[in-house]
């Protein structure tokens, strides 16, 4: 399963599927697309992406895995990521309405038909093919995104919000198995069977 970096490499194939289909137009460089939060003063981007909540959605009926040949490895633990996409506050001036609106709309767009991803094309040592990861539109109230924007003491501004999942993290916990101390057989001798328990 995926180890602890996943969450910065989901961050980091957004921003490069978004600075790979937005630019140059209508975003005319790169380096304009950034992970960012829009409490941040003075950065000079266009469009920033946002991880503004990671939730541990419990448990799941996956079994141990395995770890070389005899020791397993506690399941993994699944997470939902939540992410919100803004126009950077402090690069509006040279920005129109109608430029920011194709902005949002263009990374909608981008990100709505990217919206799945293998953990494997993020990390490639993976051994096994997992689940794919569903990057989908956060279908929460106004008032709630009005919340999320307060939280960072922003005034609200029309921004997009996805989630991400599952977002599978490995353990690093390893169990050893119980060691077998009793074993029984049967053996069949002339059509009879006798017991021979052995420890």
């Amino acid at each position: 399963m995926a180890d602890y970096p996943i969450i910065s490499d989901i961050s980091a194939y957004i921003v490069r599927m978004l600075r790979e289909k937005m630019c140059p137009e209508p975003i005319p460089s790169p380096n304009n697309i950034e992970v960012s939060s829009p409490a941040e003063q003075d950065v000079d981007y266009i469009l920033g992406l946002y991880l503004y909540d990671v939730r541990e959605e419990g448990e799941v009926a996956l079994p141990s895995m395995r770890s070389g040949k005899t020791r397993l490895r506690r399941p993994p633990r699944p997470y939902t990521l939540y992410y919100m996409l803004f126009i950077n506050g402090s690069s509006q001036m040279g920005l129109k309405a109608h430029d920011i609106q194709k902005i949002v709309g263009r990374a909608a767009q981008i990100v709505n038909d990217g919206g799945v991803v293998y953990p494997r094309e993020l990390q490639a040592w993976l051994e096994n093919d997992e689940s794919p990861i569903h990057i989908s539109p956060s279908r929460i109230s106004l008032d709630d995104k009005v919340r999320v924007w307060s939280a960072i003491n922003k005034p609200y501004q029309v921004s997009l919000f996805y989630k991400v999942a599952p977002v599978f993290l490995s353990s690093e916990i390893v169990i050893d198995p119980p060691r077998v101390t009793d074993a029984s057989f049967t053996l069949r001798v002339n059509g009879s069977e006798e017991g021979e328990p052995h420890a």
